[in-house]
């Protein structure tokens, strides 16, 4: 259930940036960044589609390259403003960034048993945990609360995304950490329930 003691909105449309680059190398983005391929800008088109009549008041973007280019897509084809809000950024994978992960267990040889022994409290080496994300994910939603005069629609990345939802249906960590957020997928989300549009 949604706290009621900030601002956030009764019903949020979550969204995934389309798919990039990094990506389809199986690369960690974190807060770096890569465009989106074809079938990432063919994913964006598709869900500014799928969210005509679903009463988006405003589009609430991460700041990075991928989300934004993904939020105008879909803002322009619904005829809405974006707002970036840069809460909704990615965790912060530090110096694994740009790394697949056979070069960050070469790097980082420790880092996947560390990071299996507590997987919400560790942190990417000079990056972030996903509990340290989910005190900013808890902002970026009462920050697009204040926002919308109706239903936003977020666009961002699925660490962070986790978080969101976390936050949004009252989650704890291992339920948190056991969600997916494919590419071209919306996820409805109210007090009540979540559901896959």
């Amino acid at each position: 259930m949604i706290p009621q003691d900030r601002h956030v909105p009764e019903r949020v449309l979550l969204a995934r940036h389309g798919q990039t680059v990094w990506n389809a190398e199986h690369r960690l983005q974190g807060q770096l960044d890569s465009p989106l391929t074809p079938e990432g800008r063919s994913q964006a088109e598709s869900l500014g589609e799928r969210l005509v009549g679903r009463n988006v008041s405003i589009v609430c973007s991460s700041p990075l390259g991928r989300a934004l280019h993904t939020a105008t897509v879909i803002a322009e084809r619904l005829g809405v403003d974006v707002i970036e809000v840069p809460e909704l950024a990615e965790v912060h994978h530090g110096d694994m960034a740009g790394m697949t992960w056979d070069e960050i267990d070469a790097r980082f040889p420790t880092a996947r048993e560390e990071r299996a022994a507590n997987r919400y409290g560790w942190a990417f080496p000079g990056g972030e945990s996903y509990a340290q994300a989910r005190a900013r994910a808890r902002r970026a939603l009462s920050a697009c609360g204040w926002l919308a005069a109706g239903t936003p629609l977020i666009v961002s990345h699925e660490m962070i995304g986790r978080m969101l939802r976390a936050e949004l249906r009252g989650l704890d960590a291992p339920n948190a950490l056991a969600l997916r957020h494919p590419h071209g997928v919306v996820f409805e989300i109210d007090r009540r329930a979540e559901r896959m549009i």
